[in-house]
């Protein structure tokens, strides 16, 4: 279910006197993480995943430069796995990005920091270690 109810979780004003928690219908420990810092810790979690996709597209360029200039079939195909395991990785890295995207979306609609599943705030630890979480730690371990 993805929370589309413009409330800040961050500001408890918004909400009335109600507790974030109380007005999603949710006991949890509420989030203290600002709107500023929650944008610090999403531009340093992207500037860190582009360093890795540079550093990714550099590998995958030596990959490719070095199956054309080889003749032995083995290491031809030593470099073809370096350069397969390159190109998952660089997917694995535009996913995360969208994640960031999307997160920085919550954070501009004020629904930063709640569960995309059941609307419960998402722990400050939590989005300290992953500022793109889109569930909390027990909703993601469940799985689907």
């Amino acid at each position: 279910m993805l929370v589309e109810s413009g409330q800040r979780c961050d500001s408890r004003e918004r909400l009335g006197n109600e507790s974030p928690t109380k007005a999603y219908g949710h006991e949890s420990e509420a989030t203290t993480l600002d709107d500023d810092r929650a944008r610090q810790l999403l531009h340093a979690e992207r500037e860190r995943l582009l360093r890795l996709m540079g550093d990714t597209q550099q590998a995958q360029q030596l990959d490719h430069a070095q199956v054309q200039e080889t003749t032995d079939p083995a290491d031809a195909a030593q470099a073809l796995t370096a350069g397969g395991l390159d190109d998952a990785f660089a997917s694995d890295l535009r996913e995360r990005l969208a994640a960031l995207d999307r997160a920085e979306q919550r954070l501009d609609r004020g629904v930063y920091g709640r569960s995309l599943r059941s609307g419960l705030l998402i722990p400050d630890d939590r989005l300290a270690a992953d500022p793109a979480a889109e569930l909390t730690v027990e909703e993601a371990e469940a799985g689907d």
